[in-house]
């Protein structure tokens, strides 16, 4: 369901509606970032692993985690975290042990498999980045101002969850 979708009653006039399309914005800006990566791998060739999968090697990087730190540090945003996993270790994208002190956990990291998906995305945001740049649709300072602004709506997000419970 999209924000931009819904027939809401917009009370607070111009300002509800800039955040009304700000959120559908945002919404559409991560199904385009899917696609963008989906595009990458066909032309690439790598057709097993899809653009969510991609994405959450990316943002492991080098890292070693848990499953549940995936969420709590932003590597990963869906809700079958599980599935992907699994289906990353069976393609052998990523490697999984459990952890020695608490055994119900498993810690994973990437295989040089999953480090050169790594590099694949890596290379696409880099070239998409100096495309911005020089086609000069989005300067530095642009950039950290759009990047400010978003960091201060989660954390206004973040604070509207805390207090609710």
């Amino acid at each position: 369901m999209s924000v931009h979708d819904q027939n809401i009653p917009t009370g607070g006039g111009a300002y509800v509606t800039s955040y009304l399309e700000s959120l559908a914005l945002v919404e559409r800006l991560h199904r385009l970032l899917l696609d963008v990566i989906k595009d990458e791998f066909e032309r690439v060739g790598i057709l097993e692993i899809n653009a969510v999968q991609a994405l959450l090697l990316f943002n492991i990087g080098d890292n070693e985690v848990t499953a549940g730190e995936l969420k709590s540090r932003g590597y990963y945003q869906g809700s079958n975290v599980s599935y992907n996993l699994k289906k990353l270790v069976e393609l052998g994208y990523m490697h999984h042990q459990r952890c020695e002190i608490d055994r119900r956990s498993v810690r994973v990291r990437l295989t040089e498999k999953g480090r050169n998906i790594r590099t694949i995305v890596s290379e696409l945001f880099e070239r998409h980045a100096q495309g911005l740049q020089d086609k000069d649709i989005l300067s530095h300072a642009g950039l950290e101002d759009i990047t400010i602004s978003l960091r201060r709506v989660e954390r206004y997000w973040s604070d509207q969850i805390r207090y609710i419970y």
